[in-house]
């Protein structure tokens, strides 16, 4: 038994010294590179060009079945928390038609049981959990994502 200890701690002290810096390294010796490049954090000199928004009143389309709506306006400053969501002013179910925006679907009524709720599930409350900003950025990644040929809208 003793044995047996002294080999697990002399395996994990092993572990412990030469497998975390292998951690910071892939593939043959190959770095993390970051998305800033080489530019610290604290150089403030690199300028970004500002995100433009889309047009507030056209609806994207959307590239699967089931794909959440996405935001089109900046939600910068936006509360959504235990208290509030202000993401409601405009789009509950009494406000949507004084604001012009698009109201909550009733799905955001159902808890997980599908029973009807008076006010928005908990579930479905933190609305950027799903729903997201859509701004004329450039992708971080590369993506070949082609939507389902029956999305297509036919023109």
């Amino acid at each position: 038994m003793k044995t047996l200890r002294m080999l697990g701690i002399g395996l994990l002290a092993f572990g412990l010294l030469h497998g975390v810096p292998a951690l910071a390294e892939h593939d043959a010796g190959e770095k993390v590179k970051s998305l800033r490049g080489h530019v610290p954090l604290e150089d403030e000199s690199v300028k970004t060009m500002p995100k433009k928004w889309i047009k507030d009143d056209v609806p994207f389309e959307r590239n699967y079945v089931q794909q959440p709506p996405l935001i089109p306006h900046s939600i910068k400053g936006y509360r959504i928390n235990k208290k509030f969501n202000k993401c409601l002013t405009c789009h509950s179910w009494a406000n949507y038609r004084e604001s012009g925006a698009t109201k909550i679907s009733q799905t955001h009524f159902k808890d997980r049981e599908n029973n009807v709720l008076a006010n928005v599930a908990p579930r479905r409350y933190f609305c950027t959990q799903c729903h997201v900003p859509q701004a004329n950025a450039k992708p971080l990644v590369k993506n070949t994502f082609k939507p389902v040929q029956a999305l297509k809208s036919e023109d």
